[in-house]
């Protein structure tokens, strides 16, 4: 007997309310296993996921799933009082624990215990492995970092064993260390997994590779890498096929104006032998008309083929995928070499960032980082031991939670809104060259992609009067696909003021051409460490 596939779609469709198409007659079925589903930004692998795990409802067609669907968005929210019983699902069987060891006997506390009086015990093996064993349940979430906060989030989708789960982006904010330990918890997934990513590491452990390209779903039994092989092959050949058409169209062409003269020969020798004299009209004409209904279906045949090579060519090319490329033109902000930037003091050693310097700050999850950045922002004084100072007032920030913009307002009124006096039309040019182009301009922030909601913070800073002397980016890879993540480098390399950035993406910091880098550990200690090639 077939086994029922752990997610079917059938003629999928999905409009946005302004009527902007984002899937249309998506058709297949997810097999068992572990899959990475990947996509340029945009192209709907996040809204895929909604519709899977029932957040958005399609507008035509269905998708149906074997089982309770399990889903973890690319951004946690979660009630700021929640704990870490809540974002482990574990919650109402907690609170009844704690309140019969309190001498409870409500009914309702035993039946939300169920046969869970080990609860506490199993969930401490299951955290320990990670680092967080004897981490009491009822601390609040907002106490962590946002690295902590998905692992423990996806710990407890593991906890749930749903017959399928879905992840969106799960190794954002994860450093190195932390992303090994997912790699753990999903290389033993129970369950149909279907994850959303750009982490090339990730992406290599997965069973099989699903792209969503262009509107179609496309299938590949083996991991990421397998995946560019085959695509790479297929590119390949597709270019090949293209010059191969050209080159027909072109003889067909050749032929064509060959044909033409020789035509062209023939009338004029026609007419000069009727201009001579020597041949009665009533003949000259009926050769005539002849030789043009001749010229005439030569003409046709030829056009017939043209026609037939020039489609040739024109599907060849459409099986050349054009990678569109992030126009970012970061202006000049005229930063001397010897300007004191910022300054960072930990107590016992201090760091000076002067002119444009280009500077990475690590750390493991959990280090304060984001907090740093948001005390050195804020002016608000020592963070835990740690003074910042900044001796420029032209800077551009971009948070790890891409907080701060409305997420009801439209992309263009969210970057109006930050450069009131920069005219409309700037604004979507600025947003063209991220990518962003028509009907996504005018759409609330709140439906765009977590890819294109990052462009809309980049547009911000962009688009800044004066320009900026220094860009303060935290995480900015998150949610950005593997081909904007090389142009954001691109980008930033040459970018003339002065770079501090947060990043575990250890290839993106690689390619920006770092002075040096100030690594933050546990203890809050700041030290120097020079990097390849600076």
């Amino acid at each position: 007997m077939a086994l029922t596939p752990p997610i079917t779609l059938t003629s999928l469709s999905f409009c946005w309310p302004d009527g902007e198409q984002v899937l249309s007659q998506l058709d297949g079925t997810f097999p068992a296993g572990a899959s990475g589903l990947i996509g340029a930004n945009g192209s709907g692998k996040s809204t895929l996921l909604k519709l899977i795990a029932g957040r958005l409802a399609p507008s035509s067609g269905q998708v149906s799933a074997a089982g309770d669907v399990a889903y973890l968005a690319q951004n946690i929210t979660l009630q700021s009082d929640a704990t870490l019983a809540d974002l482990l699902g574990i919650a109402p069987a907690y609170r009844a624990l704690q309140a019969i060891e309190a001498g409870s006997v409500a009914p309702e506390d035993f039946d939300a215990v169920g046969s869970d009086w080990d609860l506490e015990a199993r969930i401490q093996a299951e955290l320990t492995p990670l680092g967080f064993g004897g981490l009491d349940l009822s601390r609040r979430v907002d106490e962590l970092s946002g690295g902590e906060t998905m692992l423990l989030a996806v710990l407890g989708l593991r906890l749930a064993r749903k017959p399928v789960t879905l992840l969106d982006e799960p190794t954002n904010n994860l450093d190195g260390q932390t992303r090994q330990l997912l790699y753990g918890l999903l290389r033993t997934w129970p369950g149909t997994l279907v994850v959303v990513s750009h982490d090339l590491q990730l992406l290599e452990q997965m069973q099989h590779t699903i792209e969503l390209h262009q509107g179609q779903l496309r299938f590949f039994g083996g991991p990421y890498s397998l995946y560019q092989e085959q695509l790479a092959t297929e590119q390949q050949a597709a270019l090949q096929a293209a010059k191969t058409a050209s080159s027909a169209l072109k003889v067909e062409k050749r032929q064509r104006a060959e044909a033409e003269t020789k035509l062209a020969r023939t009338k004029r020798k026609g007419r000069a032998e009727q201009l001579g004299g020597n041949m009665p009209r009533i003949l000259a004409n009926s050769l005539k008309q002849k030789s043009e209904a001749n010229a005439g279906k030569t003409r046709a045949q030829y056009e017939a083929k043209i026609d037939a090579a020039q489609q040739h060519v024109d599907q060849a090319q459409s099986r050349i995928r054009e990678i569109e490329h992030i126009n970012l033109e970061l202006p000049d902000p005229g930063l001397p070499a010897g300007r004191r930037v910022l300054e960072l003091d930990d107590g016992t050693s201090w760091h000076l960032l002067q002119g444009p310097e280009r500077v990475a700050l690590t750390g493991p999850n959990g280090a304060g980082k984001s907090t740093l950045l948001r005390q050195l922002l804020s002016g608000a004084g020592p963070s835990d031991g740690i003074s910042g100072t900044l001796h420029v007032d032209r800077v551009g920030y971009l948070p790890q939670q891409l907080a701060g913009l409305d997420d009801t307002l439209s992309a263009l009124d969210n970057v109006q809104r930050a450069a009131p006096d920069v005219p409309s039309g700037t604004i979507r040019n600025t947003l063209a060259r991220l990518l962003l182009r028509g009907a996504s301009v005018d759409r609330p922030l709140g439906t765009l992609s977590g890819g294109e909601r990052l462009r809309v913070y980049l547009a911000c800073l962009l688009v800044a009067v004066p320009v900026n002397q220094l860009l303060i980016l935290d995480e900015p890879t998150n949610n950005l696909d593997i081909d904007s993540v090389r142009q954001l480098a691109e980008a930033l390399n040459a970018y003339r003021g002065a770079l501090l950035v947060v990043s575990h993406d250890q290839d993106f910091l690689a390619q920006l051409g770092l002075d040096y880098a100030l690594s933050l550990d546990s203890a809050r200690n700041l030290a120097k460490v020079e990097v390849s090639g600076a």
